[in-house]
């Protein structure tokens, strides 16, 4: 096999992970930078960040063996759309070094790519927002939801927010105990669990609070509702969440529909209750079809960059060496 490398990049609204890897999967390097999302960001600082785990991931290999990359990017539309923007991320790019070319993908694809190498098939993804896609042939076709927390995002982490606070509101507003998430909400947002003598001035507080913040900050809460589960409000919270997605799902996913369907995001990968909801809806409307949580998306996006070299290995092969499948 030839010294070829990849690199694959998974580019987000936190962080930016980098992954150098051989043509056969084994891994040379890997990156870490902070937040990379050029919507969220702006161009300049997301090229600044990319390029710095690209540097880092790059240490030990020499940049001209490098025959093809990868970014997955949440505001993947913008970069396309922007010249300005496009410009700054190939600069970072020839400054690491790297003269191949490189692909830009959207991080709802990465995702699937990162969860299974099936050409076709469904990715679910909640986080601070929600949205659903098809994938055919490894390219985004049909999408539903992910419109943003003013329009859409059902059953995401700013839905859960939200209405953590909405459903505080009204118990403060009709004169009934907030319950466990409440005080947990009402402490989180005004540092007290105590509600004044005249309620109407702890709803006053909050609704300051809240409207003096971008209101996607209210996806802060949304960990609050999962640890509450126990909590009849944040119990009904996460059953209505978990329904909302799969009708998300449902939007574009056939009730027979036997591919595999990617659960993907922070709030569908780990161990909590909605993740758990979410699946055990998704197994009852279609039973026959693999469901699987997506993985690592640096290596999805390296997987993605070198199926298509000719010199590769198997794809299927390359992708269970760089994404194991989850236990």
């Amino acid at each position: 096999m030839s010294g070829s490398v990849v690199v694959g990049l998974d580019v987000g609204g936190t962080s930016t992970r980098a992954l150098a890897v051989t043509l056969d999967g084994d891994r040379l390097g890997t990156g870490r930078a902070g937040g990379g999302n050029p919507t969220s960001h702006g161009a300049a600082h997301a090229a600044e960040q990319l390029l710095i785990a690209l540097r880092q991931a790059l240490t030990d290999v020499d940049p001209t063996r490098v025959r093809a990359g990868v970014i997955g990017l949440a505001g993947a539309g913008r970069l396309h759309a922007d010249p300005a923007a496009r410009a700054a991320v190939d600069h970072a790019w020839t400054a690491a070094g790297l003269r191949c070319p490189y692909a830009v993908h959207g991080d709802a694809l990465i995702a699937y790519a990162s969860g299974t190498a099936d050409p076709d098939g469904t990715i679910l993804i909640a986080g601070t927002g929600a949205v659903a896609a098809q994938v055919r042939d490894l390219r985004l076709d049909r999408a539903a939801d992910g419109h943003g927390w003013l329009l859409g995002d059902a059953g995401s982490g700013f839905w859960l927010g939200r209405q953590a606070v909405r459903r505080l509101l009204t118990a403060l507003d009709t004169g009934t105990d907030p319950g466990d998430l409440g005080r947990r909400v009402l402490t989180e947002l005004t540092g007290s669990a105590e509600v004044a003598p005249h309620p109407r001035v702890t709803v006053d507080t909050l609704i300051q609070t809240v409207t003096r913040r971008p209101p996607v900050e209210l996806a802060r809460l949304a960990p609050l509702v999962l640890d509450a589960a126990a909590d009849p409000t944040a119990t009904t919270l996460i059953t209505e969440a978990a329904t909302l997605l799969i009708a998300t799902l449902g939007r574009i996913r056939p009730p027979d529909d036997v591919r595999a369907l990617v659960l993907g995001g922070g709030l569908l990968t780990g161990d909590n209750p909605l993740a758990a909801a979410v699946h055990a809806q998704a197994r009852r409307h279609w039973p026959h079809a693999p469901i699987v949580p997506a993985g690592d998306g640096a290596a999805a996006a390296a997987w993605l960059a070198a199926r298509d070299l000719p010199e590769a290995t198997d794809p299927t092969t390359l992708h269970t060496r760089l994404v194991p499948p989850t236990p």
